[in-house]
């Protein structure tokens, strides 16, 4: 079963925690995919990846760059796994769908969105009654990740 691990993000926002994920997938030879809730948020974080730090680079790119399979990092709002990632990111209300074959599944969600809490849980109770592994993890005051469940 897949490894499922929900981050409730409650003091830095995704721009700023989703990049050092991908760099920690990175540096563990995975393949990710980062599957966003709208085209619209797509293109924001597509942005953000290519400027959060300047000492820094994630090679990444969408569907429109070119073959998929090519992209250690492809930022989609499809259900697909066209360049055989190992983790997956569920971002900004994408659902999580089926996600056996991948290792690891990352929902991120807004903690101060009661909708996205709310989806967050739904998605807690479907994933962990498939037999999924789901662990949740808070950001503490200081910013780091604790794990509560």
């Amino acid at each position: 079963m897949t490894e499922v691990l929900f981050y409730h993000l409650q003091n830095a926002p995704l721009e700023r925690v989703l990049p050092d994920l991908l760099e920690r997938s990175l540096q563990r030879g995975w393949r990710a995919i980062v599957r966003a809730g709208s085209k619209e948020r797509l293109d924001a974080l597509n942005n953000t990846l290519w400027t959060y730090r300047d000492e820094s680079f994630l090679p990444h790119g969408t569907l429109e760059d070119g073959p998929p399979e090519l992209e250690p990092i492809l930022l989609t709002t499809e259900a697909e796994n066209p360049n055989g990632a190992n983790v997956l990111f569920l971002v900004d209300g994408a659902a999580p769908g089926e996600v056996t074959g991948y290792e690891r599944c990352v929902l991120m969600f807004d903690g101060r969105d009661a909708d996205a809490v709310a989806a967050a849980r739904n998605h807690w109770k479907t994933l962990k009654d498939a037999g999924h592994d789901t662990t949740y993890w808070q950001q503490s005051d200081a910013g780091k990740w604790e794990k509560k469940a």
